[in-house]
């Protein structure tokens, strides 16, 4: 049923198609341009994230006045920025939407969602003790995503530069970026399950301050794993004394990158010349060489097994260094197939952070800015599983989320109340129907 055109202006500088004017208008009745959330709805039904993390929350609202409850505004804020919608100000006109109201259990004709004010309210809710309980149910919620325990896992830990423009609390300079910015700890597994996000300022983390969060998120983990193996990866940020000792304490396997130091350099002279020598012999193409020695920092409590990967090419000698405790496997081995693997934790922070926008930490407040943080976690977990329902070896389980969004999320659909159910009509134009089908389909298969 249409709306009244009466008062509704034509959009103009339409040129006609075959000798036909084009009038175009927006009167369109019950009608939404992101057809596909109901399939994101389905998948936070399963998983549960916005009930966990209301759960830590306390509503300091009388109950019989609450309209909205907790969980309810955390679900719609998650399916705004699962859709692309990244800002909270879109909450006033998303609010009325028919798809979003049905996502959020409400008829098309019921009362409107929550307003932008009331999703900023929930931001600032909730304190130190409420977040650090939001962080323990992430960790839950990560474990309850196995069907079974694993024998072992890969944590990816890395860091991403936020950069903010306001006075907000932790907000620091960052003379490589130069601007002011935070710098957040991210962790991921090996397959793409995004773990925890800490916001912190935007400097390099000191060992003390890395082990003091990492005891936190390795307790969480063994208190329901306890005999899972478990590898700690990362960049040369996270090679600290503190960080190698906590590992061994823990029994924990590791694998990092070393910043080249003149004491590490003098073990490769030699191979550094012979490489650049064979590249000679090979113009065009690149010479990779390992060797495998036993050194370290003057630092550091005792010597590790450190791996150089030795690169000569036509852009000249390129050396790098890595440090681990696994006793198995070679030089090549270790640095291409375990090392280098991290590279995709880069992919993963980039979903996170460009395709859903984690970087809008403009609150005032930390506590705000580290709950939105969850909050986009959330989202990515309603991507990232939405995803896995795709057939395994399509291009589809590993598209962008930005992609998936635009294939399969941002559909037009009329929605048709009738006297026993909802009719939804998607465009039969749609290119991508066989895919969201299977997709759908294979939902009973995601963890309750």
């Amino acid at each position: 049923m249409l709306a009244s055109v009466a008062n509704t202006p034509i959009l103009p500088g339409l040129s006609p198609v075959a000798g036909k004017s084009i009038e175009a208008r927006f009167d369109g009745d019950l009608l939404s341009s992101d057809g596909g959330l109901l399939g994101l709805r389905a998948i936070e039904q399963r998983l549960g994230i916005a009930s966990r993390l209301a759960a830590c929350i306390d509503d300091p609202r009388a109950p019989g006045r609450v309209v909205h409850g907790l969980d309810e505004i955390i679900r719609f804020r998650m399916l705004m920025i699962a859709a692309g919608y990244e800002d909270g100000n879109d909450a006033d006109r998303l609010r009325r939407d028919p798809i979003f109201k049905l996502a959020m259990e409400r008829l098309p004709e019921a009362g409107d969602l929550c307003s932008q004010a009331t999703i900023s309210r929930t931001e600032n809710l909730p304190g130190p003790r409420a977040l650090l309980r939001m962080g323990m149910a992430m960790v839950e919620h990560y474990c309850a995503s196995f069907r079974s325990v694993p024998n072992s896992i890969v944590l990816d830990i890395d860091d991403t530069f936020d950069a903010v423009h306001g006075a907000q609390q932790l907000c620091l300079f960052n003379a490589h970026h130069d601007e002011y910015g935070f710098q957040p700890i991210v962790v991921f597994d090996g397959d793409g399950r995004m773990i925890a996000a800490v916001l912190r300022p935007a400097c390099r983390p000191k060992g003390s301050q890395i082990v003091k969060w990492l005891r936190r998120l390795i307790d969480a983990i063994r208190s329901h794993w306890p005999r899972t193996a478990i590898m700690l990866r990362g960049d040369s940020h996270y090679c600290t004394p503190e960080v190698l000792r906590f590992c061994r304490a823990r029994d924990l396997s590791y694998i990092f990158g070393v910043a080249p130091t003149s004491t590490l350099r003098k073990h490769v002279i030699a191979l550094e010349a012979s490489t650049a020598a064979r590249a000679e012999q090979t113009p065009g193409e690149k010479v990779r060489r390992f060797k495998e020695f036993h050194d370290g920092a003057a630092s550091w409590d005792r010597v590790e097994r450190i791996i150089a990967r030795v690169e000569a090419g036509p852009m000249g000698v390129d050396t790098r260094f890595i440090v681990t405790n696994l006793k198995a496997g070679s030089p090549r081995t270790l640095y291409q197939n375990i090392y280098c693997a991290r590279g995709q934790a880069e992919n993963h922070i980039k979903a996170w952070k460009t395709h859903l926008a984690a970087d809008r930490t403009s609150c005032s407040r930390a506590s705000a800015n580290q709950m939105r943080l969850f909050l986009h976690i959330g989202a990515y977990w309603l991507m990232w599983s939405f995803r896995s329902l795709m057939p395994r070896r399509s291009r589809w389980r590993g598209i962008q989320f930005d992609t998936l969004r635009l294939r399969l999320i941002k559909l037009a659909v009329q929605v048709e109340t009738l006297k026993k159910s909802i009719r939804l009509h998607l465009p039969r134009s749609m290119p991508d129907q066989v895919i969201l089908r299977y997709a759908l389909a294979r939902l009973p298969r995601l963890l309750v």
